[in-house]
């Protein structure tokens, strides 16, 4: 079993818990609302991270590419989709409970990268994009103090990676006092104290 597997697999199922809460409470009226992505609407980002913090966390496991029919998947068609998501996330924490997923690399088509680093870089995205969720619709995300500073490590290690294909804006500035998650989200690009503008009547 690879060493990281027994410090990672419970951050990973904590970091999974937490986004199937925050997904049981987005509503219908949400999903049309801004983020903190700006590219994206609420939809399209609980797609997103549907898609790639369950299903794509899956099939890394297993070393299989994600189906064309997943990638096209409007979810948020399901009217159960946050039901579908939980269920599909304890689908993906089982499959990384299997020592043989901790072992050698996974292919990113044409880049392969340690098992345990993909591992951290989607618990990451569980996190972060957690609380793009959250804040788009009102809630609060609630991390160890653990996981949120797993989080910002990865955050720090593949910033400019990240920045490359457009996945970070450039970092902002915060306190040195401020919390790991605080600063990962800071150093991702991200206003840590974002929330939806007010609707103009």
């Amino acid at each position: 079993m690879n060493d990281s597997t027994p410090s990672l697999h419970p951050l990973m199922a904590g970091a999974a818990a937490e986004a199937a809460r925050i997904a049981r409470g987005v509503r219908p009226e949400h999903l049309d609302g801004p983020t903190p992505c700006t590219d994206f609407d609420t939809r399209t980002l609980v797609n997103h991270w549907v898609l790639y913090t369950s299903h794509g966390l899956e099939h890394r496991a297993r070393r299989e590419p994600l189906p064309e029919e997943l990638v096209a998947r409007d979810f948020t068609a399901d009217p159960d989709w946050a039901d579908g998501y939980a269920a599909q996330l304890d689908r993906a924490v089982a499959a990384w409970s299997e020592p043989a997923a901790w072992e050698g690399e996974v292919d990113l088509g044409g880049m392969a990268m340690p098992a345990s680093t993909i591992a951290q870089m989607v618990i990451k995205e569980m996190v972060v994009h957690g609380w793009d969720v959250a804040r788009a619709t009102g809630q609060r995300i609630d991390v160890s103090e653990e996981l949120a500073r797993m989080v910002l490590a990865v955050v720090e290690e593949h910033a400019e990676i990240y920045r490359q294909y457009q996945g970070f804006a450039d970092p902002l500035p915060v306190a040195a006092t401020a919390t790991p998650l605080t600063r990962a989200l800071a150093t991702s690009g991200r206003a840590p104290h974002w929330t939806p503008p007010t609707p103009t009547t």
